[in-house]
């Protein structure tokens, strides 16, 4: 039973701890008892966690500096499962006050008033949590506090009175976790208005002599791009952050599946009728490692984990709404359902000069074409090297099929009958995944023989041209020769 008076509080023994205390008591006991601090965060296990519970260990206030996409607003909002499930607060007091410690005139009137009859209530870690993004347009007022000229004309009290502050975001988030996003866009001389409260605790308003003795853990999230972009953080405020901890995006491939896979928000339908092979989960991946390393991409920027997410979603709603069109229960995502992402490409990565020119979705299509190129290899000898060593080739029939005048029309929405037929007519490709792809099931063979169509003219072993409802592979030098066709008859 918790107690419901100052009273009662006194007689329970309670003490009062510093959020910095709980954040480090509550850490070493989830570290000795084995748990997993900080769930479903992958990745930092061996890198930024452990720069975490360190800079927690050391009562730090932490500023997370990464690219975008790098989960560190939710590392922020996971800190609040390391508070104490439940605080005492003066009931009506608007800094969560602690009932031992009272800051403000009103909770020292009321425990002067009533004694150990102040009432209190009991505040929930889930409700010590507030957040501010940094904008230009933030002023001193939105983070410290003002003077409210209603609040003084309502209470008939003159500006001379504490009474009249009306507190900001900062004070109000008295002993709870307090995060600023993007912390360079704050203008400098808000920066400047943080001194205090980060090394003294207390707040200056206008003219008041206040002395409030905050207690707040501050986090800050900064990318790395805005220090020579749009602003930086000043160097006193960088001075007194305690820790500045390093983010980065997942190392491997299979990492970041596991992340995408985590996050994606598919619908239990969509996970029900809609087959992703790993090929194709690892091809989304892929995706975002070209963007990374593309001269058309802004590495300064990064490429955020949301836009494998966003793709994994656009991927799997590509191939429902396929099976819908065809009256089907059950599919298979295809390589040609890729061009169904490049919308979800488009808005997650920031293009330099050359990329503009190109535009976001001739960008976004290069980059699948590459991912193609580059995740081909690692099941099907690199068709570039069999030219160097002159060795016969494995594609071999599948080309001289080609180069007799075949072609294959693959529309992007054909039935599993048609699409199958399709692919099967191609002399040797069934023979070819069989051999190198033995234990796939039936539904991932087809998919695997159109992954290496799209791969074959990725390495300009075939021609392939994208039309808006098909894609088109035939003979290479056949299709160069019609383009040049086309071209003497339009000039």
């Amino acid at each position: 039973m918790r107690a419901t008076t100052l009273g009662e509080l006194k007689k329970s023994n309670y003490t009062s701890k510093s959020i910095k205390d709980e954040l480090r008591d509550n850490l070493i006991a989830k570290i000795r008892k084995g748990e997993t601090v900080f769930k479903g965060i992958l990745g930092y296990e061996d890198t930024v966690i452990p720069d975490l519970e360190r800079a927690i260990l050391s009562r730090h206030n932490i500023n997370l500096l990464g690219l975008r996409g790098q989960a560190k607003t939710r590392i922020a909002r996971q800190m609040t499962e390391l508070l104490d499930e439940y605080i005492p607060v003066i009931s009506g007091s608007e800094l969560n006050e602690d009932p031992l410690i009272p800051l403000t005139r009103y909770a020292k009137d009321v425990i002067a008033e009533q004694g150990d009859n102040t009432p209190i209530s009991w505040l929930h870690r889930s409700e010590r949590y507030a957040e501010k993004l940094a904008t230009p347009d933030v002023s001193v007022a939105d983070l410290i506090g003002d003077v409210d000229p209603i609040k003084a004309a309502n209470l008939k009290l003159s500006y001379a009175d504490d009474r009249v502050i009306h507190f900001g975001i900062i004070p109000r988030s008295h002993r709870c976790i307090f995060v600023i996003n993007e912390l360079p866009d704050l203008q400098a001389r808000i920066q400047v208005a943080l001194f205090n409260i980060l090394q003294e605790g207390d707040i200056q308003i206008r003219g008041f002599k206040l002395r409030l003795s905050l207690d707040i853990e501050f986090i800050f999230t900064a990318n790395p791009e805005d220090y020579t972009n749009r602003g930086s953080i000043v160097t006193p405020l960088k001075d007194r952050i305690g820790s500045q901890i390093l983010t980065h995006y997942p190392k491997t491939i299979q990492l970041s599946r596991q992340i995408t896979e985590q996050e994606a928000r598919l619908t239990p339908s969509q996970r029900e009728t809609v087959a992703i092979g790993d090929i194709l989960k690892d091809l989304i991946e892929q995706v975002a490692q070209e963007a990374r390393q593309s001269e058309y991409v802004d590495a300064k920027s990064g490429v955020s984990a949301r836009l494998t997410i966003s793709a994994y979603e656009n991927l799997a709603s590509t191939a429902e709404r396929r099976m819908l069109l065809n009256n089907e229960h059950r599919t298979t995502a295809r390589v040609g359902d890729l061009w169904g992402v490049v919308p979800a490409i488009n808005g997650k990565i920031e293009l330099v000069y050359e990329g503009e020119q190109e535009g976001a979705a001739m960008v976004a299509q290069h980059l699948i074409g590459k991912a193609l190129r580059s995740h081909f290899v690692q099941f099907f000898p690199d068709p570039s090297k069999l030219k160097k060593k002159k060795t016969p080739s494995p594609y071999q029939t599948i080309l001289d099929w080609f180069s007799n005048n075949e072609s294959l029309d693959l529309l992007l929405n054909a039935d599993e009958a048609s699409y199958r037929t399709s692919l099967e007519s191609v002399d040797g490709l069934s023979r070819l995944v069989q051999t190198h792809m033995p234990d796939l099931d039936p539904a991932e063979k087809y998919m695997a023989m159109e992954f290496v169509l799209h791969s074959l003219a990725e390495h300009s072993q075939i021609g392939k041209a994208m039309l808006e409802r098909s894609v088109q592979f035939k003979d290479l030098f056949g299709s160069m020769f019609a383009s040049e066709e086309l071209e003497g008859e339009e000039s």
